[in-house]
C-alpha cells in the first residue's frame, strides 16, 4: 500500500522576520517535519494488508483475481453481519457487541476491498473504527440530532435540498458500497442497490427533482449524492446527468463519492467515457486517512483525471483516526500526488451517537496551523464546520494577523516569525487598539 511521504518539495522561507522571535535552530534552516509533529499512535501507525492472493484463499476461497476486480462481485460479496465480520477479522467483545445490536439505523457493509485494508488483530486501526459499529452509537447526547443539519427542512421535495441560493442537493439513491459509521445522512441510508427493475422506481423520484429544478432558475449548480451515485449502474447515471444537462440554467454538475477509497474498481473506463460526455462536471471525493491511498486508488484517480474531471476531496475530522497534523499531512500531500486537490475538512457533524468521533472544534483549526508552510497550498482544505440548523458551511482558519503598529499591519508566519506590511491606508481604517506589545512591534 502506497502513501505519501510528508514533504511540501518547496524551498522555506526563513523562520522569523526582521521583527520575529528567535529560534533555536539557523533561521534559513527548513523546518524539520520530525520536530514538528509527535509521533503517529500506535493504533494509527501503517498497516501492510495481506498479499491479494492469501487473502482470497484465506476469506473467499474459490474467488478468482478477475471477479476480485470486478466491482459488480464486490458489491455481492460485501461484508454485512456478524458472521461475515468474525470470518475476517478478530473482533473484540465491544465490535461484537454493537454488531449484533439491532437499533442501529445504520447497517453494516464494507467492501471485501476495504475489508483487506482492515488490521485483522486492532481494533482501534483508525480504518477499521470508520467501517464497523460501536456501542457508543447508541448512546445520544446533548446536542446531538438524527438530521442535525436540517435537511428535512429544506428539502422542496423528496431526495432535493435545497439550502444555498444558487444550487441543490440531489440525494440520488440510498445506498452505499461501504457505509461510513459517522455518516451525516445514517437516518436514510440502507436501502438496496439498484437494479434493472428498482431503476424505474427511483426515476419516479428522480423526476420530481428535475421538476423542482427546471422551473427554478435560479439554480445552477447541482450536486449528486446520496449514498453514492457511482454505485449506480452506468446507463441510471448517464440517465440523470442526460437530464440535468437538459436543463439550460443548470451551469455546473458535481457527484460526491467514496468510491475510488472503497471501491475503486467501480472507476471503469466506460464509467469514465461515459462522464466525459458531461462536462462541465466536478468531483468530490471522500478520503478520511493516509491507509485509503492504495495503487487501485491512484489508477481510479488517475482515470477520472485523465477524463477531464477536477477532483477535489472532502475530508471529516476524526478523533482517533486522522486528528494528528502527522496523519492529516501525509493524506492531504498524497492526494495531491494523486491528482486530488483536497478541498473541505468538515468538524464531524453532531450526529445521534457520533460523541466519541467528535473533536473539540477548534482542533482542525490547529492542524491547519501546524501544516501551514509545511506543505503546499494547494494542499491545505478549507476547515468548516456545517452549522446544526441549516445554517450552512462556516469557515474557521487560523488567524496570522497581530494588528496595527503604527502604519504597519503587523503578521505571524508559519513559522512564528513576525512581520510587518506597510499599510498606512489600512491603519487609518483600523479601529483603536491597545498598542502592541514590544515582542509582537
Amino acid at each position: 500500500m502506497d502513501t505519501a511521504i510528508l514533504d511540501s518539495g518547496e524551498a522555506e522561507p526563513p523562520d522569523c522576520g526582521l521583527d520575529g522571535q528567535e529560534t533555536d535552530r539557523d533561521p534559513e534552516e527548513p523546518p524539520s517535519p520530525t520536530r514538528l509533529f509527535p509521533p503517529v499512535p500506535k493504533a494509527q501507525a501503517d498497516f501492510h494488508p495481506t498479499p491479494l492472493l492469501d487473502f482470497l484463499h484465506r476469506h473467499f476461497p474459490g474467488a478468482t483475481r478477475r471477479e476480485w476486480v470486478d466491482w459488480r462481485w464486490q458489491l455481492s460479496h460485501r461484508i454485512t453481519c456478524l458472521e461475515d465480520a468474525a470470518r475476517i477479522l478478530e473482533l473484540s467483545e465491544a465490535e461484537t457487541s454493537a454488531i449484533g445490536l439491532t437499533r442501529s439505523s445504520l447497517p453494516l457493509a464494507v467492501t471485501p476491498y476495504y475489508a483487506r485494508l482492515l488490521d485483522p488483530k486492532n481494533p482501534q486501526q483508525p480504518l477499521r473504527r470508520m467501517v464497523l459499529p460501536s456501542c457508543r452509537e447508541a448512546v445520544r447526547t446533548t446536542g446531538e440530532a438524527d438530521d442535525p443539519l436540517g435537511e428535512d427542512g429544506h428539502s422542496p421535495v423528496p431526495g432535493l435540498v435545497h439550502r444555498y441560493p444558487n444550487r441543490v442537493l440531489f440525494l440520488t439513491t440510498d445506498f452505499c458500497s461501504t457505509y461510513c459509521r459517522y455518516c451525516t445522512r445514517s437516518r436514510g441510508m440502507g436501502g438496496q442497490q439498484i437494479g434493472g427493475g428498482g431503476l424505474e422506481h427511483l426515476r419516479q423520484r428522480w423526476e420530481q427533482g428535475l421538476d423542482y429544478i427546471s422551473r427554478t432558475p435560479a439554480v445552477q449548480d447541482v450536486l449528486l449524492s446520496g449514498g453514492d451515485p457511482l454505485t449506480m449502474p452506468d446507463e441510471a447515471l448517464d440517465w440523470l446527468l442526460t437530464r440535468l444537462r437538459a436543463i439550460k440554467h443548470v451551469q455546473i454538475v458535481r457527484i460526491g463519492t467514496k468510491v475510488p477509497a472503497v471501491l475503486p474498481m467501480r472507476v471503469t473506463t466506460d464509467l469514465a467515457r461515459m462522464l466525459k460526455k458531461h462536462h462541465p462536471l466536478w468531483m468530490s471525493l471522500h478520503f478520511t486517512h493516509p491507509g485509503e491511498l492504495t495503487e487501485d486508488t491512484r489508477k481510479a484517480c488517475a482515470r477520472l483525471a485523465d477524463a477531464g474531471i477536477p477532483l477535489g476531496s472532502q475530508t471529516v475530522l476524526l478523533s482517533g483516526v486522522n486528528d494528528e497534523p502527522e496523519v492529516m499531512g501525509r493524506m492531504l500531500q498524497g492526494l495531491l500526488a494523486y491528482r486530488v486537490r483536497p478541498y473541505y475538512l468538515y468538524q464531524c457533524d453532531p450526529i445521534s451517537g457520533s460523541a466519541h468521533f467528535r473533536t473539540p472544534a477548534l482542533r482542525g483549526v490547529e492542524i491547519l496551523r501546524a501544516l501551514r508552510g509545511r506543505l503546499s497550498g494547494y494542499a491545505l482544505p478549507t476547515f468548516v464546520i456545517d452549522a446544526p440548523g441549516g445554517g450552512g458551511k462556516i469557515p474557521l482558519a487560523p488567524d496570522y494577523t497581530l494588528g496595527y503598529s503604527g502604519a504597519d499591519l503587523v503578521l505571524r508566519n508559519y513559522a512564528g516569525g513576525v512581520y510587518r506590511y506597510p499599510d498606512p491606508a489600512g491603519a487609518q481604517k483600523a479601529p483603536a487598539q491597545p498598542a502592541m506589545s514590544k515582542g509582537a512591534a
